[in-house]
């Protein structure tokens, strides 16, 4: 049997609000990092360099209390709908780390680690000036528990995971600024949920959470309020027959 897959265009803090409580068992996503502001002050030379440059969306560029704000609504939404041990992971910007993690303790959240995701081939912007950036971070949390599903068959789990960044062919329909790699979904969906779990990704942004979910047999809900990058998501994600690879 397919995973059952629901994608909405709409306003995560919205839909969360409908989606039954306890339900969720894993929420992985990659929302703001809110430094669209920032970089557009910074000589980072990315808009010659890349013509969806994050920092000239009008997604990225809240102010730091507004920024706050929606994040506290988020984590006050997503703690109604996560089961008691149920695990989140969030990509975010290093420097605002600490901040994500005193909002998501604030509602249940139980901070397990910060880990990096190192992508092998950077866009080497001003190489010649200074260190290339080439990691984010990612935190994990459980919910109302300090464990949960963890399925790494008796193997070392490093919280350092390498990929390169998303390939063309992942960008068929339409390329998103911040594209993960569906490779680096795939590791977290497997580590932390089981075969028929719900998966959740309230910034679904281009769909690689939810691809990576329908691939290995999750049940997954996906939102995304941005139409160009929802009709991206819906595409992808509707392409794949798990029939055919199984």
């Amino acid at each position: 049997m397919e995973p059952d897959t629901i994608l909405l265009n709409a306003d995560c803090l919205n839909i969360l609000k409908k989606i039954n409580a306890q339900s969720v068992d894993l929420i992985l996503t990659d929302p703001p990092y809110n430094l669209g502001l920032f970089m557009q002050n910074r000589d980072t030379n990315l808009r010659k360099m890349r013509s969806n440059f994050f920092g000239a969306s009008d997604w990225d560029n809240l102010n730091y209390e507004q920024w706050i704000k929606s994040l506290d609504l988020f984590f006050q939404e997503a703690a109604q709908i996560i089961k008691i041990g149920g695990s989140m992971i969030v990509f975010m910007a290093i420097i605002k780390v600490e901040s994500v993690i005193k909002i998501a303790e604030r509602h249940g959240f139980y901070y397990k680690t910060t880990g990096i995701w190192h992508k092998l081939n950077p866009m080497p912007r001003n190489m010649n000036l200074h260190f290339v950036n080439s990691t984010e971070a990612w935190i994990y949390f459980t919910y109302k528990t300090k464990t949960g599903t963890f399925n790494n068959n008796g193997d070392v789990i490093h919280d350092f995971v390498e990929t390169a960044l998303t390939v063309r062919s992942e960008k068929t329909y339409g390329k998103h600024p911040t594209q993960k790699p569906i490779q680096l979904m795939e590791h977290f969906i497997k580590i932390l949920s089981n075969k028929g779990d719900l998966v959740i990704d309230p910034f679904m942004g281009s769909g690689s959470t939810g691809v990576a979910a329908k691939l290995l047999g999750r049940n997954f809900i996906g939102i995304e309020i941005n139409q160009t990058y929802f009709t991206i998501a819906k595409n992808r994600i509707e392409e794949i027959n798990v029939s055919e690879r199984t």
